[in-house]
């Protein structure tokens, strides 16, 4: 359990720093991580940065999608994290 939570910062440290290059590429009108790959992330156990990145870099949070699939993705991810720790 201990290596999973390793493993769960550094993926959640990631989708954060996701979160802020689709923003500086946004701004700078260059290639962008698709919004699939965000939302997917999210799902994959990396709703935390994917919401703290919204959050701080003010990034994707008037989109409808994001609105609804990120606190989704949170629940899911808690409700994963609940189910491993009864194991």
């Amino acid at each position: 359990m201990k290596h999973f939570a390793i493993i769960l910062v550094l993926w959640n440290i990631i989708t954060f720093i996701m979160m802020g290059i689709d923003k500086r590429s946004a701004i700078k009108g260059r290639w962008r991580i698709s919004e699939k790959m965000l939302l997917s992330s999210s799902f994959i156990m990396g709703a935390g940065g994917i919401s703290a990145g919204a959050i701080i870099f003010h990034h994707k949070t008037k989109k409808l999608k994001f609105k609804i699939l990120i606190p989704v993705s949170i629940v899911s991810n808690i409700a994963v994290i609940y189910i491993l720790m009864l194991y």
